[in-house]
This record gives structure tokens, C-alpha cells and sequence, in this order.
């Protein structure tokens, strides 16, 4: 959601953001081309390349493996059999990417005899993807067209029997970039249900000082009522099939808006601080009104840095940090800023979007011609090696075009332990900004009720405690299953749960899931609670 539309209180813009919030981790497949010229162990180069665990199984090791003799047939596409003049049986050949499918290109070759099909491609590495057939039996991978030119002039080029072979290393089990995703996540949801928490506080004093009950001119608040909800889930369904079919165009789109979001969200986390700073408070006169310099170049610094990393946002070795600083940030304002207004708001909110996560994540893999789920296939990219054309599956020509974009709504972390790392441009952990903002909502709900019933953060701590055991939960059945996983899955029903005990073990089960106090209640009341409560805590430190 655009900051900048949360804060004209226009719930509309809101919705619309609302579906790139809930995108799954999506893990590539990555193995290594082990190249040995005239079997001499000294001259050795190793090549990321891209394969289809569904097509191909690869070795974990190279003990015991064998090798076959490389052939490199680019600039040829291999897109009929007339393409090949000599034998080329037995052999691992390389061909260009590009003008027909990958699938069509490995039959191709595995009816003239080759052994392993390896295609270079002058865009970006990605899994290739399509139904194969039962037929198709011979290893199908992408390589980078520049690693194969390196290979020509290391290797090719100083003998004429270069053998090679494919493996995947092993993943780690464990990868300590879960360990700072999981602090992320739990930063986030922590800080913007505070921040919430506190906004509330301030906003009642504020009521209670000027003795009236009015408080609609909150204008940097967008609350979400039981029919918003309903028609933010339809919106995030209708979003998300048509992000599927026209993602190309649309993917840049959504960054342009993540850049204005971000910003915005920025802006609105420093400003905050700064406000606190009792210093450089000089003000100028602009159009009647008074702005603070500081807050003028603060509001260039934000713009300036996410027009940054829109412009190097493909820069994986450290573009990820730009995006998570902006995505910790966007994440934080909209828990902030957007406000359910009871709990039974929460539990439509969750329960839906907890039924829209399983349904396009393990139900929709059944409905399309990949086999990948629309969810999947959204966040990597729909069928990552190809493009849609008349509802056929086309590859991408080979002509360098844009590069393939990703939709900038995950925090990303690098592999820390991943034995390729190096090979394949540091694989990322990715967690979606949906499985950080949506129980989000749920936890800052918690600590405004906290506020309004004088609990003690209560509610607050209790629904914080249950969102970082969820994650937990989901971060090890992504270890077991060794799969993207849909992590409101295990976020909503902790989270859901554990409020719901707390009401009830509290009887205030009726005011938790109707908000009436937190609606309705007196200024005048709030003041006499302060009070009572402020009395309280003297008796005891007098005690």
C-alpha cells in the first residue's frame, strides 16, 4: 500500500497494494557444470547452471560420476534437426537460447544422440519450466552464454577432449539467513504494533485534554471494516490472476509504486524520530505554510535512496540491502498505519487470506500447464523461462531484452551457507511482506486494545510471542519439506489462537472481538483509568 494513499485515507489505493503483500518464498534450482580438460584434475572449471528438479535429478557429489565429452555447437539454436551436420551422439552439446522451447531443443537433441543438452543464454539464468514428456530422458540445463565463452578460452581451446559433468551440491539444512529473516520479521511486527500502540495513547490524551469524542479527522489512519475486508480479499484474487497473465508489463508497475511507498514509509519512520530531537527546528515560509529544513532534506535523502535502488535493484550483491532497509520500513508504517477495529475484523482479515494463501499456493498447481502454482509463479516470474503468448508456452528469444524483474515485495538475505554461492550470484532466502504485515495488523489491534483497557501490553506481548513461534514453526517446515511454504499456513492460526485465550482467560472475550470499548470509549473514562491506574502504581512503590 502506498503511504502517501494511507495517508489521504484513501482505502482503495490499500486494497489495491494489498496482493503483493502475501507472495511465498520462492528457492531456485541451481547445480554446477564441472568441466576437466583431458582428465587432468589441475585444469578444472565449475559453472553455475539452472535445471528442473522436476525434469532431472542430479548427483550430490562428483565421487563416482561420470563424464561425457563436451561439444559446443553456439551460435545454433537447435531448433530442427538440419541445425546439426556431424554426429553428436554421446556427447554434452551447447546451443544458444532462443526462437523455440527448451523442451522442443532436448528432443531434438536427445534424438540425435546426445547424452546432456546445455543452452546459453544471454539473459538472465532461470528454471526452465513445461510439460515434458515421459520420453525425454537426458539432462536439460541452462548456463550462462559469458561462462561458456570462458570455458572456450580456458579450456576448449587448449585440447580437444574436455570432458564434463552436472551435480547439485547439497543445501544446508540450516542457513543462518533465516536466523536475520526471523529478526526482521519479528522487528517488524514489534515495532509497528508499538508504534500503534503509542499513536493510540497519544491520540486518546489528546481527546481527553480537549474534553470531546470526536476523532474523525485522524486522517493518517485507514480502518478496515468487516465489508473492506471482504472486498480487499476479492481484489488480492482478481490482482493476482491478472499479475499471472500480464506480469511483463505489470511488473513495473508495482515498482514504481514500491518506490513511492517505500519512500514515503521512509520518511514517515525518520521523521518520527527527528520530531523527538529538540534541535535544528528552523522553519520557512512555503505557500502559508511553515516546513522544517531538516524535514525537507530528510524527505530528498528518502526519495534519493529508493530512487537508488530502483536504479540498481538487479545489483545482487548488495542491492538486497537497499530493498530490506525499504521494506523494514514500508512494513512498519503499514502496520502503523492501518487499523482494524476489533477482532472480529482480524479474524475475517486472516481467515480469508489464510484460505487465498493454500488455494493458489497448493491448489492451483493442478490448474496450470506448468504444474507450478500461480502464487509460485507470480513471485519468480510467470514460467520464469518463457513468456505467454495466446495462452502457449513461447520461449523468450534469444535477442537480449529486459532483464527478468522480480516484484520488489520480499526481504531478501543471501545464503550464507550455500556451497554455489559464488557460481549463482548468491541465492536469497526470501520472506514475503505479507506473512510480516498482515499478522501485523492483528498484533498492533492487541496493543490499541492494550491501550484502551489499561491491560499492560498484555495482549500485546502475548499475540508478539505467538507470531515469532509461528514463524518458527514455518521456518522448520520449510527445512522438512524443502519448500517454498505459504507461512500464514502457521502465522494466523498462532497468532488468532493465542489472542483468543488471552480474552477469554481474561472474560473480556465480548469487548476483544466487538472493540466497542475501544470504539466508543469516553475520553473522560480513558483520563479516569490513567488516573486510577497512575494511583495504583504509587500505592505499590510506596509499599
Amino acid at each position: 500500500m502506498a503511504a502517501a494513499l494511507l495517508r489521504e485515507g484513501r482505502p482503495t489505493g490499500a486494497l489495491l497494494w494489498g496482493l503483493l503483500l502475501l507472495l511465498p518464498l520462492v528457492s531456485a534450482q541451481e547445480g554446477v557444470l564441472h568441466a576437466v580438460l583431458n582428465d587432468d584434475p589441475r585444469f578444472t572449471r565449475d559453472y553455475c547452471i539452472y535445471y528442473n528438479r522436476n525434469w532431472t535429478s542430479l548427483p550430490s557429489t562428483l565421487n563416482n560420476i561420470t563424464y561425457t565429452t563436451l561439444d559446443i555447437l553456439t551460435p545454433k539454436l537447435l531448433c530442427s534437426q538440419s541445425e546439426v551436420i556431424y554426429d553428436i551422439t554421446d556427447k554434452a552439446v551447447v546451443v544458444m537460447r532462443g526462437n523455440c522451447t527448451f523442451l522442443e531443443k532436448a528432443e531434438i537433441a536427445q534424438r540425435l544422440g546426445a547424452k546432456i543438452l546445455l543452452i546459453a543464454s544471454e539473459t538472465e539464468l532461470t528454471i526452465p519450466y513445461g510439460n515434458k514428456s515421459q520420453s525425454l530422458t537426458i539432462p536439460v540445463a541452462l548456463i550462462r552464454n559469458e561462462d561458456i565463452i570462458d570455458l572456450k578460452q580456458t579450456l576448449w581451446n587448449f585440447g580437444e577432449n574436455v570432458n564434463v559433468t552436472l551435480y547439485s551440491p547439497p543445501v544446508p539444512i540450516f542457513d543462518f539467513s533465516m536466523v536475520i529473516l526471523f529478526a526482521i520479521a519479528v522487528f517488524c511486527v514489534t515495532l509497528g504494533g508499538y508504534w500503534s500502540g503509542m499513536a493510540e495513547l497519544e491520540k486518546l490524551k489528546a481527546l481527553s485534554a480537549s474534553g470531546t469524542h470526536d476523532s474523525s479527522n485522524d486522517e493518517e489512519n485507514v480502518t478496515l471494516t468487516p465489508l473492506t475486508v471482504v472486498l480487499f480479499v476479492v481484489i488480492c484474487c482478481v490482482t493476482l490472476v491478472l499479475m499471472y497473465f500480464f506480469y511483463k508489463w505489470l511488473v513495473y508497475f508495482v515498482i514504481a509504486i514500491f518506490c513511492v511507498a517505500s519512500a514515503m514509509s521512509l520518511y514517515n519512520c525518520l521523521s518520527a524520530l527527528i520530531r523527538k530531537i529538540p534541535y535544528g527546528r528552523c522553519k520557512f515560509p512555503c505557500f502559508n505554510k511553515f516546513l522544517e529544513v531538516r524535514l525537507l532534506f530528510l524527505a530528498a535523502f528518502c526519495i534519493a535512496f529508493a530512487v537508488v535502488w530502483a536504479v540498481f535493484r538487479n545489483e545482487n550483491q548488495w542491492a538486497w540491502i537497499l530493498q530490506d532497509i525499504l521494506g523494514i520500513a514500508f512494513c512498519v508504517n503499514f502496520i502503523k498505519t492501518l487499523k482494524m477495529p476489533n477482532f472480529k475484523s482480524c479474524v475475517i482479515l486472516l481467515g480469508l487470506l489464510l484460505v487465498y494463501d493454500v488455494f493458489f499456493v497448493f491448489i492451483t498447481p493442478y490448474l496450470t500447464e506448468s504444474g507450478e502454482s500461480i502464487m509460485v509463479e507470480v513471485a519468480a516470474g510467470p514460467f520464469e523461462s518463457s513468456e505467454k503468448n495466446d495462452g502457449n508456452l513461447v520461449e523468450a528469444s534469444s535477442e537480449r531484452s529486459a532483464s527478468h524483474e522480480k516484484l520488489p515485495v520480499v526481504m531478501k538475505v543471501p545464503r550464507l551457507a550455500f556451497s554455489t554461492a559464488a557460481l549463482c550470484f548468491l541465492p536469497f532466502s526470501l520472506l514475503g511482506f505479507g506473512d510480516i504485515v498482515v499478522p501485523g495488523l492483528l498484533i498492533a489491534y492487541c496493543h490499541r486494545f492494550d491501550v484502551q483497557t489499561s491491560s499492560s501490553s498484555v495482549y500485546f506481548i502475548f499475540c508478539t510471542i505467538a507470531y515469532a513461534a509461528g514463524m518458527l514453526i514455518t521456518f522448520v517446515s520449510l527445512i522438512l519439506m524443502k519448500k517454498g511454504q505459504p507461512a500464514l499456513l502457521y502465522l494466523v492460526p498462532c497468532t488468532l489462537i493465542t489472542s483468543a485465550l488471552v480474552a477469554w482467560y481474561r472474560k473480556e472475550m465480548k469487548k476483544f472481538w466487538e472493540g466497542s470499548s475501544y470504539q466508543v470509549m469516553d475520553p473522560m473514562d480513558f483520563a479516569a483509568n490513567e488516573g486510577t491506574s497512575t494511583r495504583a502504581n504509587e500505592q505499590r512503590v510506596g509499599q
